[in-house]
């Protein structure tokens, strides 16, 4: 349990970081367009990479375009190397995971999953009636 407590502990304090870094550090002018929330981090056994799940909250209900995603995926990975230098600089770690940002889609498919919910309700009420 041991070696999974820490990679568990190392992924949260990551995922706490990136986040803080998104709102104070980073001035990407994509970045601070665009309404970001890290939604996980998983770090590897052995510590060498971290993959960062993220989502793109869009303006309208739909939620954000793939244009967008793969907008704030380029600058995700331009500044990936200032990300990786301050979580080195606040938690102390011989060896600096090697960040890997991936878009989480997650809360588009629980929005269709509701949809089709809905559909189905009101199918089932036109048919009782």
């Amino acid at each position: 349990m041991g070696r999974g407590y820490r990679t568990a502990r190392l992924s949260e304090e990551i995922k706490k970081l990136l986040g803080e870094m998104l709102i104070r550090e980073i001035k990407d002018p994509v970045l601070k367009e665009n309404m970001i929330s890290i939604t996980g981090v998983s770090v590897t056994p052995d510590g060498s990479y971290a993959t960062c799940y993220f989502s793109v909250l869009g303006r309208s209900l739909q939620g954000a375009s793939k244009d967008d995603k793969k907008n704030v995926l380029a600058a995700l990975d331009r500044a990936k190397g200032l990300m990786r230098r301050e979580i080195g600089k606040k938690i102390k770690l011989r060896h600096v995971p090697e960040l890997i940002f991936k878009i989480d889609e997650s809360m588009e498919y629980g929005r269709y999953i509701s949809h089709v919910l809905d559909e189905l309700k009101t199918e089932e009420v036109e048919d009782e009636e």
